[in-house]
């Protein structure tokens, strides 16, 4: 890659003769220098954001710390997008904010597990008002959603295919409507419902006023383990997510129908959504308020009232991160030669070492899946 031939920062620390001074700045000079070339706008930001994430690599970060890394950065393009926004609105006479707000980041964002190629995944949530004021204060948070996924998309984040964005009233309500959403969503085992709940559990604030996210966070802690046929339905739909392994226990070429590579899988898919899924059932089940991935992982295991040990939640993060660094590696590939990112895993390119590693690591999310399941279903018969 391009940084491969140049020697890690960390072996200046110690060059004769030694001073910890001139160490330091040996060290820091290649961060300090990517930052320093930080772009003034908006428009260029996520461009440039390839050029510091390949020197975090000379750092020799691992994936899943440089994905907690762009998750930040982000993170901060979302509140730049607002804050830009928001200026705009007050210079076309909007006025001032009508109530408290909040954005929320969905998905991997939210999770702090972004890699190289996200799109937007993003939610709004507003102070309850009278409904008297709902053309009005509706209008303006229709507006302000528009204008900074707009300002996203310029900057390299795609709009979501999905249309899972604040900009469209399915995912822009007051925080009473969220909550009565999450009561109708979890009366029984609508898979369409399960699906839509399943998208907004993983969330984060990125701006405004954090305690109507506290709030929310409270209602899926308070509303969700006690519907026993939703999360029978949580965990029927893993079913849905199987792993890339055939009934032999190997890896499954799913390539020959969609992938772009003659040997692939799509690791997304059938690696670590799996993964991420079952574990976000596990922290429902557990009232774990936890969103990322690693942080419930290490909050499951410490739990006094949960069956997973530490020592078992700690071999599944390592098999967590293990795959983010293959998508990581893979993606990296894609940009240098030219391609868009995707979720597709060239097996092609992988060691033979890296395909016993990966197929061990999906046999262990397999038998982590059918844990998690049995734990939920078992609870559900005890009630």
């Amino acid at each position: 890659m391009h940084w491969l031939h140049r020697a890690s920062p960390w072996r200046c620390l110690f060059e004769p003769p030694f001073d910890p001074e001139v160490g330091e700045q040996r060290l820091m000079e290649p961060l300090q220098r990517v930052l320093s070339a930080a772009p003034a706008n908006l428009s260029s930001a996520y461009q440039w954001q390839r050029q510091w994430v390949e020197v975090l690599i000379r750092y020799d970060l691992p994936a899943w710390r440089i994905s907690q890394l762009i998750s930040d950065y982000n993170a901060w393009l979302y509140r730049r997008a607002i804050d830009e926004s928001l200026e705009e609105m007050t210079s076309q006479g909007w006025g001032p904010v009508p109530v408290r707000y909040c954005v929320l980041v969905l998905g991997s964002g939210a999770r702090d597990e972004s890699l190289l190629g996200p799109d937007q995944d993003n939610a709004l949530i507003i102070e309850d008002y009278p409904d008297s004021r709902q053309r009005d204060i509706d209008g303006y948070f229709q507006a302000l959603g528009e204008g900074f996924t707009r300002r996203l998309d310029e900057a390299g984040i795609p709009l979501c295919q999905g249309y899972v964005m604040a900009r469209w009233p399915m995912w822009r309500k007051r925080l009473s409507e969220w909550q009565t959403q999450l009561e109708l969503w979890t009366q029984d085992r609508q898979v369409k419902r399960v699906q839509q709940t399943n998208i907004l559990l993983d969330f984060n604030p990125v701006h405004g006023d954090r305690w109507l996210a506290d709030d929310l966070a409270k209602s899926v802690t308070q509303i969700l383990p006690t519907r026993a046929l939703f999360m029978d339905e949580m965990a029927a739909l893993l079913d849905e997510l199987p792993v890339a392994l055939n009934r032999r226990g190997r890896l499954a070429n799913t390539s020959t129908q969609e992938g772009p590579f003659d040997q692939a899988i799509d690791l997304k898919r059938q690696g670590l959504m799996p993964l991420v899924s079952a574990v976000r059932l596990l922290a429902v089940h557990q009232r774990c308020k936890e969103v990322s991935t690693r942080r419930r992982l290490l909050t499951l295991g410490v739990a006094p009232d949960c069956p997973l040990s530490l020592g078992e939640a700690e071999s599944v993060l390592a098999t967590f991160q293990r795959l983010q660094q293959l998508m990581f590696d893979q993606q990296r590939h894609q940009m240098a030669i030219g391609l868009t990112t995707d979720s597709w895993l060239d097996l092609a390119r992988l060691r033979a070492d890296q395909v016993h590693m990966l197929v061990y690591d999906l046999q262990a999310i397999r038998r982590f899946v059918n844990w998690v399941q049995t734990q939920v279903r078992s609870s559900r018969r005890v009630n």
